[in-house]
């Protein structure tokens, strides 16, 4: 009961949180000169950032393709999501980065973004059967 066969909602929600999360990391650590005076955000919390999206990307991607996943991995995964929300909306409201307007709505964008796709996730996760041993 603790291993899932993954709907096609959790499937593609996993990819498509690994895709965005490969593809934002690369666009954070090959642009960030031009996105630091862009967004006016600090350009060690775009690097930190990428440094943690790369390997988390992939690491969906991989959960993607799996015929089974452990239902705490995706518990996990929904957790962490839910965890950058949470931290984007307070760099913003505790006034951690000084954006400008341009640096908000990515912020805030990201955000909303992820917090779709934790839901999605989590949908998916009660779709998914249960896979009995």
């Amino acid at each position: 009961m603790s291993h899932v066969q993954p709907s096609p909602l959790l499937r593609n929600a996993l990819l498509a949180d690994g895709l965005l999360g490969v593809s934002t990391g690369l666009l954070l650590v090959l642009a960030s000169h031009w996105l630091v005076d862009f967004l006016e955000v600090p350009r060690l919390l775009l690097m930190a950032s990428a440094l943690m999206l790369l390997p988390l990307g992939g690491l969906l991607f991989w959960l993607s393709r799996q015929p089974e996943l452990h239902r705490l991995s995706v518990w996990a995964v929904i957790t962490l999501n839910s965890l950058w929300v949470i931290e984007s909306v307070m760099l913003l409201v505790l006034g951690w980065v000084a954006p400008n307007i341009f640096g908000y709505a990515f912020i805030i964008g990201q955000a909303l973004i992820v917090a779709l796709l934790a839901e999605l996730q989590w949908f998916g996760l009660r779709q998914s059967r249960a896979v009995v041993a």
